[in-house]
């Protein structure tokens, strides 16, 4: 093992199950207790922020609240 790659073993994920290292979105947590603006939501697509691209994200909000958001990061 070289360096820069961590030791498993030591990972909480390792200690739970061997075979699946990866945490289960259910755990994830993007936000940080903020607003989420259009502008965040735009941004966590990947696209350039627009008119037509904050309508789209001011609509996502609207019928998704604010795990729009957390949809979107991984």
């Amino acid at each position: 093992m070289s360096m820069s790659e961590p030791d498993a073993s030591r990972s909480p994920e390792a200690s739970r199950s061997p075979g699946n290292r990866c945490t289960p979105d259910s755990v994830l947590h993007a936000r940080t207790g903020t607003d989420v603006s259009p502008e965040d939501v735009v941004l966590a697509a990947g696209r350039d922020i627009t008119p037509r691209n904050l309508e789209w994200a001011k609509r996502k909000i609207e019928t998704e609240g604010p795990a729009a958001l957390d949809k979107l990061l991984p």
